[in-house]
């Protein structure tokens, strides 16, 4: 399996990420765009799902440098042509 991954809007995804106290956080959901969260940095955006109880719904910002792993859960196809990329300010 040599073919090349990119996020994909509307594809739901698990993120690993290191948390607080070097812990692993886990968010389970969709993934919406990207963000920036200074002029070097930036994040992935995933609207949580209902694992996430009271914060379903809610959109999770997670730092690249942060991220561990990512599980593919569903994979939404995108045509070739679509290069946009969606950003959150």
């Amino acid at each position: 399996m040599n073919e090349e991954r990119e996020l994909t809007i509307g594809s739901k995804y698990i993120v690993y990420s290191v948390g607080s106290s070097k812990e692993v956080m886990q968010t389970s959901g969709t993934f919406v765009g990207y963000s920036y969260l200074s002029k070097e940095e930036g994040g992935i955006c995933i609207k949580m799902d209902e694992s996430h109880g009271s914060k379903k719904g809610m959109i999770r910002i997670i730092p690249m440098e942060a991220i561990i792993a990512i599980d593919i859960v569903e994979e939404k196809k995108v045509e070739k042509k679509e290069e946009e990329k969606h950003y959150f300010r």
